[in-house]
């Protein structure tokens, strides 16, 4: 996308007949100290005397390359997760060239790592490992002042923020300021899967406080130590944010992340048409669980509205899954009502039932109650082994959090139903999950439907080692937010729309299942591989940027049917280091 120079005032990006450059201001020690201009032992000769490093480094001018190598290698001796989560951070608060030129090189090895599921250890040790500030943090007492401290950013044309208030971080809940480690992760995916420059990220703490009293108590905990705001209080504060957000970067797109259900919701409302902006773990995971289905279904050589679907879990995740699952299937065909009587929304009491729930944000997706008034069960409403006796699905979508509660007698109900069920425990971190792979294909195994063995269709969250049964090797798709937001996002912002649509989050979808489908179906896959996310979000910036110029959501002119991949390639920000000239006095 055009940059705004100059982009701090450190540096400014300039051209020539020999193409792109950057002009420093800053001299000697400050250099090396800045992570977005240190190129370390890589600096050359002339760039050296030139910007008053000579004496600074070591004698030896490498290349990326032999940085790379040399930093892999610290990497891989790293006995733990933890520390290979720590090690790669602190070459990102070094250098950010040569970490993106890293963890690009060792995407599918080192995505685990600085995403889930090891981000969510680094988000509950956040303020035992903290080493160096990263991104912005807003509080109750600093808000007022919140003009001021976006301006404190050194970047002047933030294009993506991803913003958490740390209440619902992936199936561990309230971590209060430790959350910030999530939204750190996610720019990263978006510069090494998307093409984001780093230089137009922000990642953002909103504190409004924790209800853990063991955080508030803690000596070494380093966010606020007030119970969680709420109410008028808290939107009053995220009312500052956004109103300063606009203000200094009018283009910027905003990323909700892992906000609690009772808040998710009313935040994406509230703000989506202010400034343009979506919430991930609503939309996103919706996204992607589609996407997977869609390309489960090719498998078994059906058609998503032949489906009947469960999403066991209601919260901000489930019901944003269930919503955008219940706008594919009236893309294929059915009417909204249709949909909603294929679809069977599970709650920690049973059915989500209209007239029943009094959750407003569930309305939509909620069950009619004459769908089970010929059923025999217990309670007022079914439990989820009535539901799957009677409604007899094809498909079990967890997003619950609770590890193991997709149970043996869960599972082996499942495959009485289909051959191929579909069975995907999507909960993070893995310690979360609601069974593994290995024992749904044992359980599933246990049961021959129609005469045939059961092999199931399965997906998880995390990542999974392949399942050997029967002498045959099942790969487990890995249902990632990571194949769609990147892409995602960086059409909004390359397209500077006003509003990230419901039709942009769809045709993600569509668009990750049509390349699944394309290069990996016949190899048993419902999903890519992590090694191909570069390309998968370059596939979906195309088809979402296409969406948004037939919807008019572009605005910007110099991007138009004919040239919008032209556009993608050339504005897309590569791990490369660029020739420095010294800033003239």
């Amino acid at each position: 996308m055009p940059e705004k120079l100059p982009l701090s005032r450190f540096f400014s990006l300039e051209e020539n007949s020999d193409g792109k450059y950057l002009e420093v201001y800053s001299r000697g020690i400050e250099v090396l100290r800045l992570t977005a201009l240190n190129k370390g032992t890589a600096f050359t000769e002339a760039e050296r005397i030139e910007l008053g490093l000579e004496g600074l480094l070591p004698p030896v001018v490498v290349t990326l390359e032999d940085q790379v190598v040399r930093l892999y290698n610290g990497f891989i001796n790293k006995k733990d997760d933890l520390s290979k989560y720590q090690f790669l951070r602190a070459v990102q608060e070094r250098n950010e060239v040569l970490y993106y030129a890293l963890i690009s090189a060792h995407l599918e090895e080192m995505m685990p790592i600085i995403y889930t599921p090891t981000v969510g250890k680094a988000v509950q040790n956040y303020s035992s490992i903290y080493r160096s500030p990263r991104g912005l943090t807003f509080t109750a007492k600093n808000i007022s002042r919140a003009e001021e401290i976006v301006n404190n950013y050194p970047w002047n044309d933030v294009r993506m923020i991803v913003a958490t208030d740390s209440s619902a971080i992936l199936g561990i809940g309230d971590q209060g300021h430790g959350g910030l480690a999530i939204c750190i992760g996610k720019m990263a995916l978006y510069t090494a899967g998307g093409g984001l420059s780093p230089l137009n990220a922000l990642p953002v703490d909103l504190d409004v406080g924790t209800d853990r009293e063991d955080l508030r108590e803690d000596p070494g905990y380093l966010g606020v130590r007030e119970p969680r705001l709420v109410g008028e209080e808290y939107f009053v504060m995220l009312d500052k944010f956004v109103a300063a957000v606009k203000k200094r970067w009018p283009k910027a797109i905003i990323q909700w992340e892992d906000f609690a259900k009772d808040v998710a919701y009313k935040v994406l409302e509230r703000y989506r048409k202010v400034i343009p902006s979506f919430n991930d773990d609503i939309q996103g995971t919706g996204a992607v669980v589609l996407s997977g289905l869609l390309a489960a279904c090719k498998m078994k050589g059906e058609n998503l509205i032949d489906q009947r679907i469960i999403v066991v879990g209601a919260g901000a995740g489930g019901v944003g899954v269930a919503k955008v699952i219940q706008d594919g299937l009236v893309r294929e065909g059915l009417t909204r009502e249709e949909a909603r009587r294929v679809m069977f929304i599970m709650d920690e009491f049973g059915l989500v039932v209209e007239g029943i729930s009094p959750d407003e944000y569930k309305k939509p997706i909620m069950q009619f109650k004459e769908t089970y008034a010929n059923w025999e069960i217990s309670g007022e409403i079914p439990s989820l082994l009535e539901v799957i006796n009677n409604a007899k699905p094809t498909a079990m979508l967890g997003l619950t959090g609770v590890s193991g509660l997709f149970n043996q007698d869960v599972i082996e109900a499942m495959a009485h139903q289909s051959n191929n069920p579909i069975i995907f425990p999507l909960s993070n971190p893995t310690s979360n999950v609601e069974a593994v792979p290995d024992d749904i294909f044992r359980w599933c195994n246990n049961v021959h439907a129609s005469g045939k063995d059961c092999y199931p269709i399965v997906a998880s969250g995390s990542p999974f080692p392949d399942v050997l049964i029967n002498a045959k090797t099942h790969t487990i798709g890995q249902g990632n937010n990571a194949f769609i937001f990147p892409g995602l996002g960086y059409a909004a912002a390359l397209g500077e729309c006003t509003e990230v649509t419901d039709s942009m989050i769809i045709e993600s979808a569509y668009a990750l299942a049509d390349y699944t489908v394309e290069h990996y179906l016949e190899s048993g896959l419902i999903y890519p591989p992590i090694a191909d996310l570069k390309k998968v979000s370059e596939n979906i910036t195309e088809r979402v940027l296409n969406r948004m110029l037939d919807e008019g959501l572009v605005n910007r002119e110099d991007i138009t049917t004919e040239n919008f991949k032209e556009k993608i390639a050339d504005n897309a920000w590569k791990a490369e280091y660029l020739p420095f000239v010294a800033a003239k006095n």
